[in-house]
């Protein structure tokens, strides 16, 4: 079984998933509480499929961009789990799970964003590939207004956005094809789906040298 961890902005999340099934999966919004909440959210989420820490085989962890403190909570979490029990490890791009939650689309690019805190939002941007989305580029620090003037052609936004970010981007209804709410939250389920793949292929990572993503300077494709 394959535990993974998403702590990159106030939204948590954790799933318990065997490369067949979705045991369980649990999201929530803290309030800067990440690191009383997760152990017993993790410690509840295991009783309920009657499974311990020993029945786990394999740990995936969201490596941002997000809050540098919420995503280090995170890190730190997994990585001592991992050393405890000698598990594998996989990082993956925190925005490449959000990206999962929409069916590709040959034509149409898609930006993936979440909150990046002071009003900023993070944004990576995507295109279709035989494996599904792929990332064009590093994430970005930007803010909701540019992200819509950036935008010159129909492209799929998701994600984690505020009620007057939505308001901003909805008003470029031509060219900004918004997802809703619900298809927008980022489901640690999608994140361990990525994670096993990259596992069954032999890609995992150093715990001691897992380190969270960075946000770089704004920008982005016409």
């Amino acid at each position: 079984m394959l535990l993974a961890v998403d702590t990159s902005t106030a939204q948590l999340g954790l799933a318990l998933y065997d490369g067949a099934t979705v045991a369980a999966e649990l999201t929530w919004t803290s309030r800067a509480r990440h690191t009383v909440e997760l152990a017993p959210a993790l410690s509840g989420l295991l009783g309920r499929v009657g499974l311990s820490m020993s029945g786990l085989s394999a740990l995936a962890v969201a490596l941002g961009p997000g809050s540098f403190t919420s995503l280090r909570v995170g890190l730190a979490f997994v990585k001592g789990l991992a050393l405890a029990r000698k598990l594998p490890i996989i990082g993956v791009p925190t925005l490449d799970a959000v990206a999962a939650s929409l069916p590709v689309q040959e034509e149409i690019p898609l930006a993936a964003v979440l909150q990046a805190g002071r009003g900023r939002i993070a944004v990576g941007w995507y295109r279709a590939s035989e494996n599904g989305w792929a990332a064009e580029g590093p994430s970005e620090a930007t803010t909701a207004d540019k992200l819509a003037e950036a935008i010159h052609h129909p492209t799929l936004v998701v994600g984690e956005l505020s009620a007057e970010e939505r308001q901003r981007l909805s008003r470029k209804r031509k060219n900004i094809l918004l997802a809703s709410p619900a298809q927008s939250v980022r489901r640690p389920a999608l994140l361990a789906e990525l994670a096993w793949d990259r596992w069954q292929a032999g890609k995992t990572d150093e715990a001691a040298s897992l380190a969270p993503i960075y946000l770089h300077v704004e920008g982005g494709p016409a």
